[in-house]
């Protein structure tokens, strides 16, 4: 849609306001959180957080060195005393630890398991309600979320991978999202069963909203 939204609950709201003007039905929301990859965000981070998960191969250039640091500072925790090459743990937030950043780029740190946006026994990539997905924004501050909502427009004949994308602090590209922070805004799909179809047309040019160029979809 070619719309800005000054933050991200207004962009949230618009995208709600499309799927009950247009929709026959609406699934519950898909939140995909960003990894924590600024020295802004885990700034935010340390202000809200406790704790967040943090994970990573070995391998990669400055991982190892980067956990060492981090084992010294007594302040990241592991399953397994003594991880492999392939590890995740869970990292207590401190100040001091901002002059870590920005992480090697095989080091990822990430507050998917921590409330309101999960908890270490939820999986990454679970549905949520609209009263969690509420919260997951009051909270969101400069950290990137993606939510999708799949729905079924009204006067298709097919659904199949239909919806809605928010993206928040970043931008839809090439079947992905990417950070880009400040920047809030709402993908629509119709599917690629009847994108190019005249009741697809027709649909688009009859919905009322500013779309602009199409792109490759989810």
């Amino acid at each position: 849609m070619r719309e800005s939204f000054p933050d991200a609950a207004s962009a949230l709201t618009r995208a709600r306001a499309v799927m009950h003007d247009l929709a026959d039905w609406t699934a519950l929301p898909w939140p995909q959180l960003k990894p924590v990859t600024t020295a802004e965000q885990y700034a935010h981070a340390l202000q809200v957080f406790d704790t967040a998960r943090v994970y990573g191969n070995q391998g990669q250039p400055g991982v190892a060195a980067a956990l060492d640091e981090l084992r010294r500072r007594s302040v990241v925790t592991f399953g397994n005393e003594e991880p492999n090459a392939w590890f995740a743990g869970y990292l207590r937030l401190r100040p001091d630890l901002a002059d870590l950043w920005p992480l090697p780029e095989g080091l990822t740190l990430t507050l998917d398991s921590a409330q309101p946006f999960g908890d270490p026994d939820s999986e990454p990539d679970e549905n949520c309600t609209e009263e969690e997905l509420d919260r997951m924004v009051s909270v969101l501050g400069p950290l990137s979320l993606n939510v999708r909502w799949d729905c079924g427009w009204r006067g298709l004949p097919e659904s199949k991978d239909c919806g809605v994308q928010v993206c928040l602090n970043s931008v839809w590209t090439e079947q992905t999202a990417e950070p880009s922070p400040g920047e809030f805004g709402v993908w629509i799909s119709l599917g690629p069963r009847v994108a190019w179809t005249p009741e697809g047309r027709n649909w688009v040019r009859d919905c009322g909203l500013p779309l602009g160029e199409p792109q490759a979809g989810w």
